[in-house]
């Protein structure tokens, strides 16, 4: 990854490491809490409100190579059950590891361009900029992975009725009588009167009477 468009301290998810040193093996904990930054979740399926508290425990590591970062973030999640359409709140924990290495510079300090064939390896690596790193782009990986997926608002949740839509939680005994579909056509049917009653009814005789009494006279 090419090196960070110019960091602003002052940006509350990038962190100043100067205090660490370059020394391997340094250490040095930062507990902090910002704000949600917008979408920072599973768009249109789960995520932590834009402006809601995020919780950071991070334990930085001075290494050969840069900075290690490991930490955890917490907040509360919200969303919609996938099933029944409810809304959905979880606690969020989600844990990360990062590393975010050194630029090459030569002996005057200034950055050296990265080597052609190294421009795969490079290309998901994180640098510091001037001591500091920006953890936004580690947060929201790591908030994606540790959200589910298809968020239920219980592990049973029954959903929806097929038919009319109704919560099958709120109504266990909710239910349409089946109607098999090889009888459905004989339905319209059922309890009409035939040729031979609807005659009787409006008074006239059937067919097959009106030709006996000819035969008789």
């Amino acid at each position: 990854m090419a090196l960070n468009a110019r960091l602003d301290h002052r940006n509350p998810l990038v962190f100043d490491t100067h205090e660490l040193g370059r020394r391997p093996g340094a250490l040095q904990r930062l507990s902090r809490e910002i704000e949600a930054p917008a979408d920072l979740g599973i768009q249109g399926v789960i995520g932590v409100p834009q402006g809601a508290p995020v919780k950071l425990e991070l334990r930085l590591e001075s290494v050969m190579d840069g900075v290690l970062v490991t930490g955890t973030a917490r907040a509360q999640a919200e969303g919609e059950c996938v099933r029944c359409l409810e809304p959905v709140e979880l606690e969020l924990e989600a844990d990360f590891q990062e590393m975010f290495s050194y630029p090459d510079a030569d002996d005057r300090g200034r950055v050296k361009a990265e080597p052609a064939d190294d421009a795969e390896e490079d290309e998901d690596r994180l640098f510091l900029e001037d001591g500091l790193f920006d953890l936004e782009p580690v947060l929201r990986d790591a908030v994606v992975l540790a959200l589910p997926m298809q968020p239920v608002c219980q592990d049973d949740c029954p959903g929806l009725c097929s038919e009319c839509g109704v919560r099958l939680a709120d109504d266990p005994d909710h239910h349409h009588d089946a109607v098999d579909i090889r009888w459905a056509a004989l339905q319209g049917l059922a309890g009409s009167p035939e040729d031979g009653e609807k005659d009787e009814m409006s008074g006239d005789a059937p067919r097959s009477a009106r030709a006996a009494e000819k035969q008789e006279k």
